[in-house]
């Protein structure tokens, strides 16, 4: 009977039956030490950048790109989309003091720089932090988060980081896992550097330097005329000398002094403008291959481009950007898990920092919750809250209808005591009292029977007294509920009568 497992390496199987009692299969199988695809010769793990492979130099040559105006300004455009975003802690699941710990303790750092240095990841694939830890009364927190050059840290074939320390030769210096932290790109076993995408702008800046280079040689050449100064055939070379110095000062000056004998001509470059869009092509193409390559599209940025394509390619580019708060926002939590850990322990849930998009208030929304809320309409906390993404603690508690100062009469308190009241009621001709009832209430029978729920019939208010504010609406409104406890004591009187 054949028995069902997993052959673990040449010689050594595994069943299924076996594989709980195992020790190994937390252990790596596939490794660079077992492989046999070479090219893994010592500690040092290359980053295999291709362009960093063709060059034979580290990500500082991706540091010099930051100075074309080009790239810097989309790396500056990057940034400030990420900068931009709404940021905070969310308590999740931790305990309430945990998560006022970590607040307090966000507020004293400089989250901007910090954040700016985490966003130098996606350019050029991995950027170590180093956490300067100090006591903070019973607890210890860091200072500060620093970036370091990443070009002072390498991988081994474990994957691990090491610092390229004088002391540590070759092999480098282990990182400590409580010192520092990587902020990575699309980070894999096969790679862990991430991937620059100051990679992708490597040939097009090159290109679009060395055609700017020829471009300006070119417009040089051929943008100004050209000076042909012409000579007696027997002029020997002082004279021909003296010519060019005298034509040399003419397209300085303007002014020049040639012998009578001699002739001189001015022309123009003519022809020359079809090979001056071949350099204009060039620059151009680098230049959408940059866009591309930095902010996910080229509309925003081309002179060609229209609003729809350009609102297009804002699109694009906000994937990106949650990108990058991906990553800050992963940094920071793998920082806060650490700061948790030390001082509250290990199996204490930790909060959670994230970023995100302010949401834009629907303004015709907000229009008609404004026209309800000044009609009379009550609504719950819990609407506001879903409706306006508010949180808890934002609204204050609304007064209720017997702390209101407008509706505390709702019952009609009378200003007469009540025996003067059932006098004065007794007094006034019942057809009277409902012919004032209907005048008063007819506005509002007739909102009420139009309207086919609660929301359409306080619009249908609002409409039929378009000048009347929430005061005067409060007044018409006790004055009815008047005119009806009056006419519910009539009514009550008269069926004790009959």
């Amino acid at each position: 009977m054949n028995k069902r497992g997993l052959w673990v390496s040449p010689t050594e199987f595994v069943s299924f039956a076996e594989a709980k009692r195992s020790t190994t299969l937390n252990q790596h199988i596939a490794t660079r030490s077992r492989s046999d695809a070479g090219g893994f010769s010592g500690a040092n793990l290359p980053n295999p950048d291709p362009i960093l492979k063709a060059q034979g130099k580290d990500i500082t040559v991706y540091r010099d790109l930051r100075s074309s105006a080009l790239v810097g300004g989309n790396v500056r455009r990057r940034k400030a989309s990420v900068l931009s975003l709404e940021r905070g802690i969310k308590r999740g699941d931790a305990p309430p003091k945990v998560e006022r710990f970590i607040r307090d303790w966000l507020t004293d750092l400089d989250l901007d720089r910090i954040i700016r240095e985490l966003l130098d990841a996606p350019l050029f694939g991995y950027q170590p932090v180093e956490l300067m830890w100090q006591p903070l009364g019973m607890h210890l927190v860091p200072q500060d988060l620093l970036g370091k050059p990443a070009e002072w840290f390498f991988y081994d074939k474990d994957n691990a980081l090491r610092f390229r320390s004088k002391e540590a030769g070759q092999d480098g210096e282990l990182y400590d896992p409580q010192r520092f932290i990587v902020a990575r790109q699309d980070a894999t076993y096969a790679n862990p550097y991430g991937f620059p995408d100051l990679s992708m702008c490597f040939w097009p800046a090159t290109f679009m330097k060395g055609g700017l280079k020829f471009w300006v040689q070119f417009t040089e050449k051929y943008g100004s005329p050209w000076v042909i100064g012409k000579h007696p055939r027997g002029a020997n070379d002082g004279e021909t000398d003296l010519l060019l110095d005298s034509l040399e000062a003419m397209v300085q000056d303007a002014v020049a002094a040639i012998p009578d004998d001699s002739s001189v001509q001015i022309i123009e470059a003519a022809g020359k403008a079809g090979s001056a869009e071949v350099y204009r092509e060039l620059l151009e193409y680098c230049r959408s291959e940059i866009n591309v390559a930095m902010l996910g599209q080229n509309q925003t940025t081309e002179k060609d481009s229209n609003r729809a394509s350009a609102t297009a390619g804002a699109e694009v580019t906000k994937d990106i950007r949650d990108g990058d708060a991906g990553i800050v926002a992963a940094a920071l939590n793998a920082c806060i898990r650490l700061v948790v850990d030390l001082n509250f322990g290990a199996d204490v849930a930790a909060p959670l920092y994230e970023l995100w998009e302010q949401e834009e208030i629907d303004k015709t929304l907000a229009q008609r919750d404004k026209a309800l809320t000044e009609s009379g309409v009550k609504f719950t906390d819990a609407y506001w809250k879903r409706t306006y993404n508010l949180q808890d603690g934002d609204l204050a508690t609304a007064p209720t209808a017997a702390d209101s100062p407008d509706f505390a009469e709702a019952t009609v308190r009378p200003l007469l005591d009540q025996i003067a009241l059932d006098q004065a009621i007794n007094g006034l001709p019942a057809e009277v009292l409902q012919q004032q009832a209907e005048q008063a209430a007819a506005p509002f029978i007739e909102a009420l029977q139009r309207a086919r729920d609660g929301s359409e019939a306080l619009g249908l208010l609002a409409e039929a007294f378009p000048q009347m504010d929430d005061q005067a609406l409060q007044e018409q409104l006790a004055n009815l509920l008047f005119i009806a406890d009056t006419w519910g004591r009539l009514s009550a009187r008269a069926d004790r009568e009959d």
